[in-house]
């Protein structure tokens, strides 16, 4: 039996994080990757919860034994996706569902070839803009240098097999249920979650 490693990708602005926290809310069977960094936790972060919070050393170190599936490091502080924690899940029927740049999502995917990458779009540039603006929390530099990293990030998703245009957030949390639940009904985990059905449907020669 294997489980399913869903990727979700998408620009600063577009809502991903919002639109994710509503699927696991919805679907228990829906388990999220909790990253590790070495950044230290913000205002109403948990360790545990919302990343798993270690010093450097201790990343350097697992990053050299090879514990992570992926790593990389963002305005000095280093993040890390467990290589050993996915794969024991994925091997245990669980799916999965990781949060991560399309340059995590390239790496993630040399090792999860049937991993199915979902992809958050604003439905402008215009409107992630006023979304990056209405956060009240960066200055003009800093908003047009995201809003130029956005961009790049977009052209990165041919690379995914769903894109959800969050423009209405309803209707957002529906596609992205919807692709969730569309993926599991695909030939490959339908038989490995029943095994049973599928293996009377084999021809005895």
């Amino acid at each position: 039996m294997s489980g399913i490693l869903f990727i979700v990708s998408a620009p600063s602005g577009a809502g991903k994080t919002t639109l994710v926290r509503e699927l696991l809310s919805r679907d228990d069977q829906v388990h999220l990757s909790i990253s590790y960094t070495t950044r230290a936790p913000r205002t109403g972060e948990q360790d545990g919860r919302d990343y798993h919070f270690i010093a450097m050393a201790e990343f350097l170190a697992m990053r050299s034994r090879g514990d992570f599936l992926e790593s990389a490091e963002v305005h000095g502080n280093f993040y890390g996706t467990s290589r050993v924690w996915l794969e024991k899940e994925i091997a245990a029927g669980r799916d999965v569902l990781l949060e991560i740049d399309w340059q995590g999502a390239q790496q993630v995917r040399r090792f999860f070839r049937d991993a199915v990458g979902i992809f958050i779009m604003p439905p402008s540039l215009a409107e992630l803009e006023r979304r990056l603006r209405g956060r009240g929390t960066d200055d003009d530099e800093t908003i047009a240098r995201r809003h130029l990293a956005a961009l790049t990030e977009m052209r990165h998703v041919w690379e995914f097999e769903y894109v959800i245009i969050n423009n209405e957030l309803v209707e957002a949390i529906g596609d992205l249920t919807t692709a969730v639940h569309a993926s599991r009904l695909r030939l490959a985990p339908q038989q490995a979650r029943h095994p049973e059905l599928f293996t009377l449907l084999v021809q005895k020669e």
